[in-house]
């Protein structure tokens, strides 16, 4: 075969493969995400099958975090040491079939160890697939990220979907939660697991774990930011519209619907706006809007338009942990696969602990304070990354 021919032959196949790519880390996101909204179907189910208490249960589902915050800070070096392949491979299967005990375990301890590897592999899946997703924009060498954070917010939304049809179609939750599980699992290893990188970090680097230091802390503690945001738009967002608004409460749920739709339509065109603008533009943009939305729901007059304010916070936050990520894979600092980890970590921590410290404030002041707040911590996340982008 003489060169010329070579190249015909061998340029397709070398395009497959980096589409195959980009198809398999879309996967991953929307399988995390269809997961973890369908477990969110099974809550009711679960407390009515253990037979305990509100109180009992919140104590138990604090394992999940716990598990997810356990593993995140080593999970960057799971995936440096076997690669994204293994890693992701590994992490998801034991993750949905942590997924299936939740839906038919019924003793409470069983359970909890249940809730503890769901959230130790979820945690691995989610620190592996970013890493999977920064390799991916590098071989492609345009941004990407957020549309593949895209992906997990569809499979947000449509988890929830897919378990409720099937259970009114009449499938008892565990088969229509195991229906979900290996159909994933099986779509992953058979079909998408060959075009997941066989490794995970393009240094040299055998740290096990390193403490996040510099502009990498600084990234976590934006992360951190906006995970609260988002958790203070899933926790209070419907009380501040029955507190403040009048809104009926079967009502006041949607303000998170509406919030999560928003995120996913921006980030679907999110890369787009980064290619065009830059990063250092759309996260300052992104972070005036995020916080105009939040106070615009707390002046709206009417509830249709606190409604509309829960979009535009939405779209504004749509797409800065996205960029903070593609930062995160761009710094000298520290490994790519550590960064991602400790950000990662960080993120998940404000998250957690953003809400319930939000909570106290609420608690000695109103509501209106904890927006009014949210809105301020928004705006710093848009002049403290200024400079970030050109790591």
């Amino acid at each position: 075969m003489n060169p010329e021919q070579a190249t015909v032959v061998t340029q397709p196949a070398q395009a497959e493969g980096t589409r195959g790519h980009g198809h398999a880390t879309r996967f991953v996101f929307l399988a995390l995400g269809l997961a973890i909204s369908a477990w969110a179907m099974l809550v009711p189910y679960a407390k009515a099958r253990l037979a305990v208490d509100e109180a009992v249960l919140g104590m138990l589902l604090l394992l999940i975090g716990t598990g997810a915050l356990l593993s995140m800070p080593f999970a960057g070096w799971l995936t440096g040491r076997f690669g994204c392949r293994k890693t992701l491979v590994v992490s998801t299967t034991l993750f949905m079939m942590a997924l299936v005990m939740l839906a038919c375990v019924s003793s409470p301890w069983l359970f909890g160890i249940a809730l503890f590897l769901f959230g130790a592999s979820s945690g691995v899946v989610d620190v592996a697939m970013n890493i999977q997703a920064i390799l991916v924009e590098k071989e492609r060498n345009r941004s990407m990220m957020s549309g593949f954070h895209g992906m997990y917010s569809v499979g947000g939304f449509f988890g929830a979907v897919v378990i409720s049809l099937l259970l009114n179609a009449g499938l008892s939750p565990l088969v229509a939660t195991a229906a979900l599980a290996v159909t994933l699992t099986v779509l992953l290893v058979a079909v998408f697991a060959r075009y997941l990188f066989p490794y995970g970090n393009q240094g040299k680097s055998r740290s096990f774990f390193v403490l996040p230091r510099g502009s990498i802390l600084l990234l976590g503690v934006l992360c951190a930011i906006m995970y609260m945001g988002d958790g203070v738009v899933l926790d209070w967002g419907a009380l501040f519209m029955t507190t403040t608004k009048a809104v009926a409460p079967d009502t006041a749920g949607l303000s998170f619907a509406v919030f999560s739709v928003a995120i996913s339509t921006g980030r679907l065109f999110g890369d787009r706006l980064v290619e065009w603008l830059g990063a250092g533009k759309v996260m300052l943009a992104s972070s005036i809007l995020a916080a105009a939305g939040f106070l615009f729901v707390m002046a709206a007059p009417s509830t249709v338009t606190a409604f509309a304010g829960f979009v535009v916070v939405g779209l504004g936050a749509s797409n800065i942990i996205p960029i903070l990520f593609s930062i995160a894979s761009h710094q000298k600092i520290m490994p790519v696969n550590l960064a991602i980890s400790s950000v990662t970590t960080l993120g998940y921590l404000g998250l957690l602990m953003g809400p319930p410290i939000m909570g106290f404030i609420a608690h000695a002041s109103s509501l209106y304070a904890v927006f009014g707040i949210v809105a301020g911590l928004m705006i710093f996340v848009g002049i403290a990354s200024r400079g970030l982008h050109k790591l």
